[in-house]
């Protein structure tokens, strides 16, 4: 019975019929009440259908929009990030949390959440409970932010443009920033994925900076799939004879996008929670709180804008 609420869960989400936001509550709710016996293989499979789904939201951008968007949030994820270690580490130190804990959980916020937290686990030779604890912690704010980012863009009346620029700084996964986006409008969308997959470019100095502070041999993995995306936008912008292909194919990112989040959701289970324990916890939430509300203020300012 539960492999068969699994199967259904999957097959709900890759039927469209789940909207990104269902589709994770129906995870969680899996993760959370049953027991879950394929955590690694979904894990795996989320992994790469979340590369494959904004692979294919690629051919739904412009690259006019990819270029000039991905130059502003270049600058704006470069000063935001500054801003989230430094935040990051000097929390992590007042609530003693531990070094490489706390390292992961402030790169997991600044850059790209569970991807930013895989690359850097291995060069900063982090332990099986200090990356659990990391994952956790990010994992439970994405799931949050979800939910919370849209209704808070509504009760302000943020333009898209505003929300799409918001989600991209403030939200930690790329599968949550294009969740979320999508619920907000085609232009949300174009905007966060592109500021996000920017924001994401900087696992790799980070990864290279760790490993030369620390000596480490250990292997860089070099997130790939934002050159597909950026790929898929020049194919779209240019060979204008394939529309339609391409218009299925952003829809099929869409599509894989509810499935991910589906996936994701049942990884956040009672043991994962337990794991994470309190000081963690409250490192990523007050360092999330801070980071989310001073780009919300800025953007409302009109200091940061597109």
């Amino acid at each position: 019975m539960v492999k068969n609420l699994f199967y259904l869960g999957i097959i709900l989400a890759a039927c469209g019929l789940l909207s990104p936001p269902v589709a994770l509550a129906c995870g969680l709710a899996y993760g959370l009440f049953t027991a879950h016996e394929y955590q690694i293989e979904a894990r795996r499979l989320s992994k790469f259908l979340l590369q494959a789904s904004v692979v294919c939201l690629g051919f739904g951008m412009n690259l006019d929009t990819v270029l000039r968007v991905g130059r502003s949030g270049f600058v704006y994820t470069a000063i935001g990030i500054s801003f989230a270690m430094l935040i990051g580490t000097l929390l992590a130190y007042l609530l003693r949390v531990g070094r490489v804990q706390g390292f992961l959980i402030a790169a997991g916020t600044a850059i790209c959440g569970g991807s930013a937290i895989a690359a850097l686990a291995p060069v900063t030779n982090a332990s099986e409970e200090a990356l659990a604890v990391a994952m956790g912690t990010v994992f439970v704010l994405n799931s949050v932010a979800l939910f919370i980012f849209p209704v808070i863009g509504h009760a302000l009346h943020l333009t898209q443009a505003q929300f799409g620029l918001w989600a991209a700084l403030a939200i930690h996964d790329t599968s949550s920033v294009v969740g979320a986006a999508a619920r907000y409008g085609v232009i949300a969308l174009a905007i966060a994925t592109t500021v996000k997959l920017a924001r994401a470019l900087w696992i790799v100095p980070m990864s290279v900076g760790t490993a030369v502070v620390r000596r480490s041999r250990a292997k860089i993995h070099l997130p790939w799939f934002i050159l597909f995306f950026c790929l898929a936008a020049v194919l779209n912008s240019t060979i204008h004879w394939l529309h339609p292909e391409y218009r299925q194919l952003s829809r099929l990112g869409e599509t894989g996008l509810g499935v991910t989040l589906f996936l994701i959701g049942t990884g956040i289970t009672r043991d994962t929670l337990k794991k994470v324990g309190v000081r963690p916890l409250v490192q990523g939430v007050v360092l999330w709180i801070i980071v989310g509300s001073t780009s919300l203020l800025l953007i409302l300012k009109g200091w940061i804008h597109l």
